[in-house]
């Protein structure tokens, strides 16, 4: 069941010049960074009335947001949509035909279980199923 919206996703290019921003100019609750290096990615998080803001930058040229960030800009990313089972919210959608980019499950950020869904079956905006993990509380 899709409990909630979890998180934004946003690319940037300058980690530190956008966290700056929205920690000391719009005063949000910042949680830490969070390395992904086999995404080729750091995260920096924030937290907004249970809604997390990540901030996404790439750590190297061929990541996935770093092509993002080339063809479109910097800009919203994604939106996740936090479920209790990844696996079976991902299966029910592809049966209703809905198509996936990842066709299962996968590890993410903090421990969880992601999938994304194709944009072209969502409005053209990128849907995150996401799991919570049991270390999404320890970022640093």
């Amino acid at each position: 069941m899709i409990q909630k919206i979890d998180h934004i996703g946003i690319a940037v290019k300058d980690l530190e010049k956008d966290t700056k921003f929205y920690r000391e100019v719009l005063g949000l609750s910042f949680e830490g960074y969070e390395d992904l290096p086999d995404r080729g990615i750091r995260i920096a998080v924030f937290n907004i009335n249970d809604v997390r803001l990540e901030l996404i930058q790439s750590l190297s040229p061929d990541s996935a947001i770093a092509t993002f960030i080339e063809r479109r800009g910097e800009g919203l990313h994604h939106i996740a949509l936090g479920v209790d089972d990844a696996a079976e919210i991902l299966a029910g959608l592809v049966r209703n035909g809905v198509r996936a980019i990842d066709p299962e499950p996968r590890k993410g950020a903090g421990g969880s279980r992601i999938a994304f869904l194709d944009p072209r079956d969502t409005g053209h905006v990128l849907i995150e199923i996401y799991e919570k993990g049991r270390d999404d509380h320890k970022r640093k």
